[in-house]
């Protein structure tokens, strides 16, 4: 183990599996599922839930499904199911042929509702949604009975299959569980279980006009697959007594639900309401920009399957709430690309050099390692000519002390190159440095000097006539707090301005110009870098920055062992 790497925290969730399985609770089953509703794009936080339950039915040998929740269809669309199905494929799990939609279950559902009712379990309620919130009563005083909570089971039954055939309109009624309106948990008093949307559904169409609550769908759908471990985030803790009562009092396969904390990243709003309006105030160019915490959009900034799921395996599973800091999601990027990423050279704000000495018109070809932790990666030629680009960042006429990089009078060497030495600073007529004049020692070709000289500073650089013109975009946080909107402030005035610098003209060397949309790259001494996967184009690169090459988490763990 590395020093920084951090140890898998322990999981209370594999040690609960364990016991079912001593026990031969479930048969030696283990079924997980991960249900998204279709109203939105996927985040981080979805990625910790994928990985934990998808991971856990893998260790255990088992299976799990990629089930769709789609009971809402005023917020549901085709585009979110296929970018789930998308986003679950690229993080690197496989649901195989166990792909169900909650609407598949309409049918059934149905029935269960009509048995509550016959059961006396249930009844149609006819009082207005503000009624009905009013009647619920607050965490400190109960809620109060509906007039319509003793209808008798014929009337319910004649309602609730009007309320199927369209006959009223939405609001007019709801069909209610009839459990408790004095209960401590909210949840528990009378929930609504199903209620009218004529609003066509985007798989079952104009089929239904009444469809079921969430809460009452989740637990029959996991009853129905046979799910033996339902794993939820913290906020459904509350609803479990629901679940419990759903299953228990229509007496059919009831699975173990069991709760964990959901993921909250220092620098990063999670609520899809906050997206939303991320999105629709063009804070960000969409759900898939690089600085948005959606999977689409780590996946274009660079983020790889690999490290993310090895972030969500190292902050662990929690029972209750804490913040991660983004940190460690940008030390497990580092980590995986220092070892896959090829290494190239890029100029993002250049400055010209001539090399006074080098014959005019020619060049050279010189060998460049591909990645020194990866001795298979091999090595590339890159061209070398008279007239250079380097980092404008890396001369200065005038040096602090400890400033080591080219000067005038002042030798460094060129990465896998030469020593030079400027010798001339050609200003342009408002007094900018736009050339530099430099001589070379064709001796130290490769980067050492034969008489053991040494120089203080290696810089990267490209060769002007080869290099190949890029856009390149340096995305930072989005947002400038740890905790974004704290206190009473409005989240959106935490919105980093300096999040995002397009850089354009940069210059880099030409194996570049064939770079693949989504290949990744270390541009060295600057960062890990992905080609756009919208709109980068062969011959003519697009590069998003997705990380930089310092790393916070390192010295933070490095810090905390002192």
């Amino acid at each position: 183990m590395s020093q920084t790497e951090t140890p898998t925290p322990s999981n209370f969730i594999r040690n609960f599996i364990q016991e079912d399985m001593k026990s031969n609770k479930w048969g030696g089953r283990v079924i997980t599922r991960f249900p998204p509703e279709p109203n939105g794009y996927l985040h981080i936080g979805h990625a910790k839930s994928i990985s934990l339950n998808f991971g856990m039915a893998a260790e255990f040998g088992g299976k799990c499904n990629l089930r769709f929740d789609d009971t809402n269809p005023l917020k549901e669309e085709v585009e979110y199911v296929e970018s789930i199905k998308e986003d679950v494929k690229w993080l690197g799990f496989d649901w195989e042929n166990r792909e169900f939609y909650a609407s598949d279950y309409f049918h059934q559902l149905y029935g269960f509702a009509v048995r509550l009712i016959e059961q006396g379990d249930a009844y149609v309620d006819s009082l207005s949604p503000e009624e009905i919130r009013k009647y619920r009563g607050t965490l400190t005083e109960p809620g109060k009975e509906s007039p319509y909570r003793d209808r008798p089971v014929t009337e319910n039954l004649d309602l609730f299959e009007r309320m199927r055939a369209g006959e009223f309109e939405d609001g007019a009624h709801v069909l209610r569980a009839k459990i408790d309106m004095a209960s401590g948990n909210l949840n528990m008093r009378d929930p609504t279980i199903y209620r009218i949307r004529k609003t066509a559904h985007h798989r079952t169409g104009d089929k239904w006009v009444i469809y079921p609550m969430y809460d009452y769908t989740h637990c029959l759908s996991d009853s129905l697959e046979g799910i033996t471990h339902s794993l939820c985030t913290l906020e459904f803790e509350d609803h479990r007594p629901l679940y419990d009562w759903v299953l228990r009092t229509l007496e059919v396969y009831h699975p173990r639900q069991i709760e964990f904390a959901r993921l909250n990243l220092s620098f990063t709003v999670l609520s899809k309401r906050k997206l939303i309006q991320l999105v629709e105030g063009g804070y960000v160019s969409g759900w898939d920009d690089p600085r948005m915490p959606t999977i689409q959009g780590f996946r274009r900034r660079g983020f790889t399957p690999e490290s993310i799921r090895t972030f969500c395996e190292r902050i662990g599973v929690a029972k209750r709430d804490s913040v991660v800091d983004l940190a460690l999601l940008e030390h497990c990027l580092r980590e995986d690309l220092n070892k896959r990423a090829p290494r190239v050279m890029g100029v993002l704000n250049p400055l010209k050099v001539v090399i006074t000495n080098y014959p005019e018109g020619e060049s050279e070809e010189l060998e460049a390692v591909n990645n020194p932790e990866d001795p298979a990666a091999g090595t590339r030629q890159v061209p070398f000519s008279r007239e250079l680009y380097i980092e404008r960042d890396d001369f200065m006429e005038d040096p602090p002390k400890k400033f080591f990089r080219l000067a005038p009078g002042r030798e460094v060497r060129l990465r896998y190159a030469y020593f030079i030495k400027c010798e001339e600073v050609i200003k342009d007529e408002d007094g900018a440095v736009v050339e530099v004049r430099c001589a070379y020692d064709p001796a130290t070709r490769g980067g050492d000097a034969p008489d053991g000289r040494k120089v203080k500073a290696t810089l990267h650089w490209v060769s002007a006539g080869h290099a190949i013109e890029a856009e390149v975009r340096l995305y930072d946080r989005l947002f400038n707090h740890p905790n974004p909107g704290a206190g009473k402030t409005d989240f959106t005035e935490h919105v980093n301005p300096k999040s995002l610098t397009v850089l354009k003209g940069c210059k880099l060397e030409p194996s570049l110009a064939s770079a693949e949309p989504e290949s990744l790259h270390q541009f060295e001494r600057l960062g890990y870098f992905c080609a756009d996967r919208r709109d980068s184009r062969p011959g003519r690169p697009t590069f998003n920055r997705s990380v930089t090459l310092r790393d916070q988490w390192a010295k933070i763990a490095q810090k905390g062992k002192k």
